[in-house]
């Protein structure tokens, strides 16, 4: 494989370190997002601290640059699944370590959905609808986020997803329990915030 496919790795991780949350919230709203609310840079904080249709533009952004590395490697190398799983996981690894913020980034949620949506697009869809749910009826974002994902991961494997691809679904769900550590302790004390 030439280094030139392997350059979109790089690329990958150069996408997902695009602190979106940061940009929208000092551009349209003034504010630091990392001062107010949770202090994370992820679309629901910022639903809290800039408001909901903010918080969704930063939602659409951050899957965004998780979807469109993967995508310009499927085009570029459709036949390495390998490359496409380490692209995707650049992706999400740049979101919660981005070189422009001291590697201090978000929790990867709607990154790891912008790479799941192409490649495991129905699973990727289940978990979406998982979430949705959860922040209807208990407005609670993390606990739809891991019900989503671990939905996501549960469903690829009855839907025939190849084995690489359910295998990275596993490996950000796991990444995501470890990026909400201290949102599971406050779900066990319950007192874990809302939206």
């Amino acid at each position: 494989m030439s280094p030139l496919l392997w350059s979109l790795v790089g690329f990958g991780y150069l996408c997902g370190s695009v602190p979106f949350g940061v940009i929208i919230t000092s551009q349209f709203a003034g504010k630091d997002v990392r001062a107010a609310g949770s202090g994370n840079i992820g679309a629901t904080n910022v639903a809290r601290v800039a408001g909901k249709k903010l918080g969704a533009l930063v939602l659409l952004l951050d899957a965004l640059k998780g979807t469109l590395p993967v995508l310009l490697t499927l085009r570029l190398a459709p036949d390495v699944p390998v490359l496409h799983v380490s692209v995707a996981m650049a992706a999400f690894l740049g979101h919660v370590f981005p070189v422009w913020l001291k590697f201090k980034g978000g929790k990867g949620v709607a990154t790891a959905l912008g790479v799941l949506l192409v490649l495991m697009p129905w699973s990727a869809l289940i978990g979406f609808a998982v979430w949705i749910t959860i922040m209807a009826t208990l407005r609670v974002s993390s606990i739809g986020s891991l019900l989503g994902g671990l939905a996501a991961i549960i469903s690829s494997f009855f839907l025939g997803v190849p084995l690489v691809y359910s295998a990275l679904g596993v490996t950000l769900m796991v990444a995501m329990i470890i990026t909400h550590r201290s949102n599971i302790e406050r779900m066990i004390k319950g007192t874990e915030n809302k939206v």
